[in-house]
């Protein structure tokens, strides 16, 4: 399958603007942002072509500096589902047209691989996106955040043949148990990652903004609102850590990751 990745980058970011532009170091020197979320896209085995879509001037003169193609996009996309979508107007004929979004760089690119296997092996699939299986520890986190009052990381509830019901930023499905650390459950946390089909992604931008997405903030809720297939393709981590780039703090999270996948084989695999 003909595919496209496109890494959505706006400066103008409500939490952290000019994030696309900040500087993370790890053993390989000081990068920025979507320099190495560039370079985990050109990773990804099996792609065709890889660009940086953005609105601003900015970030477009600092990625055809170290070598990335960059589409230009209007600044009337709400999100990168959005902005991905003019990418897939302005270079058609792929078959696949993946979102790797520029604020995660340590996604590792078996996940990438993984959604684009699914999407051949799923015809009736508009969109895939990975989830992970949590243990213990990461469901006691999610939770934690939650009676503190923070928006902690999303979870996805599917059916059969892995389709899509339900994302949230609260843990479902409900349990009404406590896990041990290391102890599968069966609550799975969605990884922001997509693999669009080009038709699919064409109606995304004439669709309401509906409710759901609204109350919850997430951009993928607008395929479930409009009744398309969504497919959740469980991924395997295999040691790895990742994390994405939200807030300021996050900088010296991502930096110490860099440092541990370069020390260890199996987390830069």
């Amino acid at each position: 399958m003909k595919t496209l990745v496109a890494i959505p980058a706006r400066y103008a970011s409500t939490r952290y603007p000019g994030k696309p532009l900040v500087t993370l170091r790890g053993p390989d020197g000081a990068k920025t942002l979507i320099r190495r979320s560039w370079e985990a896209a050109m990773a990804v085995r099996g792609i065709d072509r890889v660009v940086v879509a953005t609105d601003d001037d900015r970030i477009a003169t600092h990625a055809r500096a170290f070598g990335a193609e960059v589409v230009m996009t209007s600044s009337a996309a709400r999100n990168g589902t959005e902005r991905c979508a003019e990418v897939a107007a302005i270079l058609p004929g792929f078959d696949v047209v993946v979102n790797l979004q520029g604020d995660a760089p340590l996604t590792p690119a078996w996940f990438v691989e993984d959604l684009v296997k699914g999407l051949a092996a799923d015809p009736a699939a508009d969109i895939a996106t990975p989830v992970l299986r949590c243990d213990g520890r990461a469901v006691a986190g999610f939770l934690a955040d939650r009676r503190a009052g923070r928006v902690g990381g999303t979870t996805a509830v599917f059916g059969a043949g892995g389709r899509a019901l339900y994302f949230s930023k609260e843990v479902i499905p409900y349990t009404g148990r406590d896990y041990a650390p290391e102890e599968p459950t069966p609550v799975f946390h969605h990884v922001g990652v997509y693999a669009y089909r080009p038709a699919a992604l064409a109606d995304y931008p004439a669709w309401p903004i509906g409710p759901l997405e609204v109350l919850e903030g997430l951009e993928q809720l607008r395929f479930l609102e409009n009744n398309r297939n969504v497919l959740c393709v469980e991924v395997n981590a295999e040691g790895r850590e990742f994390w994405e780039l939200n807030n300021p703090s996050d900088v010296a999270v991502i930096e110490a990751m860099l440092v541990k996948q370069a020390a260890d084989p199996q987390q830069s695999c």
